[in-house]
């Protein structure tokens, strides 16, 4: 219900990084007219990272597509086929660290990409480069980027989830100028809660009714009633 409102978040805070717009917007308001300081880039002709191509990244990559971005992406679940159906060119993650001018985050939370992208990795990345993470908090670690931020390995950064929210008051992150933060906003938009209070009072209507369950996250699944009896026809095949 909260894809699309998740991926439009996404690519406004593509926006917002490549232009300064929360700089400028603080400058503004503090009384100054800092044209200059506020010098941003274009995205046209510039190589998008996309790190996790499920479906929020997916349209990302659709939009950065018409903004005539090329796009890499690192997937480990990203087949070759669905990579030129995409037309995208999937890359390992240290290639794409190293040669994207924008990365934007879309992976889960697991064991696997917890400190996924620490200073290490921004050390790799170019000196004009951008990170944007609208996924999971703890994916990058805060710190390690409020350092490189601070020293300029990297241009600039857009924040939309922290690994703890509300972000702390003490928080390296909040007093840099290059960096754009919102308050996990991915899913606040009027549409999505709507898609998703529907979505949950549907489920509900199934279980009751018909004893379909749907999105199941922590019991066994009983399949759809007419879906079941083909289950047990392709599970008799493959074996």
């Amino acid at each position: 219900g909260n894809i699309t409102s998740a991926a439009e978040h996404a690519v406004a805070l593509l926006f917002a990084a490549a232009r300064n717009i929360s700089k400028a917007d603080r400058d503004m308001k503090a009384g100054l007219w800092n044209k200059k300081g506020c010098t941003g880039v274009e995205l046209s002709g510039k190589k998008l990272g996309i790190v996790g191509l499920g479906k929020v990244g997916n349209i990302v990559a659709n939009v950065a597509r018409s903004l005539d971005m090329e796009i890499m992406v690192a997937d480990p679940y990203l087949t070759a086929n669905r990579a030129s159906e995409m037309d995208v060119r999937k890359v390992e993650v240290t290639e794409l660290l190293q040669q994207a001018d924008f990365v934007s985050v879309h992976a889960p939370l697991t064991s696997e990409t917890e400190n996924m992208i620490g200073l290490e990795q921004l050390r790799m990345m170019k000196p004009t480069a951008r990170l944007i993470n609208a996924a999971r908090g703890g994916i990058v670690n805060e710190a390690e980027l409020a350092q490189a931020l601070a020293d300029g390995t990297i241009a600039g950064a857009a924040l939309d989830v922290y690994a703890n929210e509300p972000l702390e008051e003490g928080s390296p992150l909040r007093n840099l100028d290059t960096i754009t933060h919102t308050p996990h906003l991915g899913a606040s938009t009027e549409e999505a809660q709507t898609r998703v209070a529907e979505n949950i009072a549907e489920q509900f209507v199934d279980y009751f009714t018909k004893g379909i369950i749907h999105n199941a996250v922590n019991l066994d699944v009983r399949l759809n009633p007419r879906i079941a009896p083909f289950a047990r026809l392709a599970d008799t095949l493959g074996q």
